[in-house]
């Protein structure tokens, strides 16, 4: 699992920052605890960064916590402190970590707010033991066809409609204005999707990234998360949907079935 960076926003001004930034509608936070799931795209409409915006039981009403992959955490305080201009809104680092399970909620965690089935979020000073048995957390996500930095999403290339993000409850169509919000809006509205997520069964391992081929070598995509499972290796994958047909390969390994899509 990547590493995770969570920082603490304060500020009066932290919610309507973010609300003209993100992909999210993020306003819910104010009326309590909760998680929000949301993306920072480029003006283009390309994804550059996904995070969870928290609010936590106890904290002072102008604090929130921002739960990112560490790799992706430069590059996303540069970009917000460039758009945070007069606003009042400090960052800094929480000092927290996040543990992750299933089943009943430990006091003080959040609902995963992307799908039921992937559990509980908690953010304290020390992680939690972790459960027995581990959790595959791949494995799930695969099943769940939840993506996930930097297996599935690519900044500057993905686009979050193709990537699932409305059926995860990434993307709110109603908020307003928000930096790629006119691209992603056509995208819903005047497009038919031709490609994007998809989830399939594999005869053999292939690493995340792998090209997705037809037998005349054309390519249909590429491979993302990959996971084993009871029936064998299963992938998340970006797909041409008008090239997924029969005898579509990722490097060695032969595509069984496109199981969703």
């Amino acid at each position: 699992m990547t590493e995770r960076v969570i920082w603490r926003l304060t500020g009066r001004d932290v919610l309507s920052f973010l609300q003209g930034l993100v992909t999210n509608d993020v306003l819910p936070l104010q009326r309590g605890p909760g998680a929000v799931w949301a993306a920072l795209l480029t003006p283009q409409g390309k994804y550059l960064a996904d995070f969870f915006v928290i609010r936590r039981a106890g904290d002072a009403e102008d604090a929130y916590l921002l739960d990112l992959p560490a790799p992706l955490a430069a590059a996303t305080l540069k970009r917000l402190s460039l758009y945070r201009l007069r606003a009042d809104v400090q960052i800094g680092d929480s000092g927290l970590v996040v543990s992750r399970g299933l089943g009943p909620m430990p006091e003080g965690a959040v609902a995963d707010p992307r799908d039921p089935g992937l559990g509980w979020r908690l953010y304290s000073e020390s992680a939690l033991p972790a459960p027995a048995p581990a959790v595959d957390w791949d494995a799930l996500r695969v099943a769940l066809m939840v993506p996930e930095y930097p297996q599935d999403l690519v900044p500057d290339d993905s686009y979050i409609l193709e990537m699932g993000f409305e059926r995860l409850h990434g993307v709110d169509f109603r908020k307003g204005c928000y930096v790629g919000q006119e691209v992603t809006a056509r995208m819903k509205h005047k497009t038919e999707l031709r490609k994007g997520l998809a989830r399939l069964r594999l005869d053999g391992a292939a690493p995340p990234g792998t090209p997705l081929t037809l037998p005349d070598g054309r390519e249909a995509g590429r491979l993302g998360t990959v996971a084993e499972t009871a029936q064998g290796p299963e992938a998340l994958a970006f797909l041409r949907f008008d090239r997924a047909g029969a005898g579509l390969q990722a490097g060695a390994a032969q595509v069984l079935e496109v199981l969703q899509r």
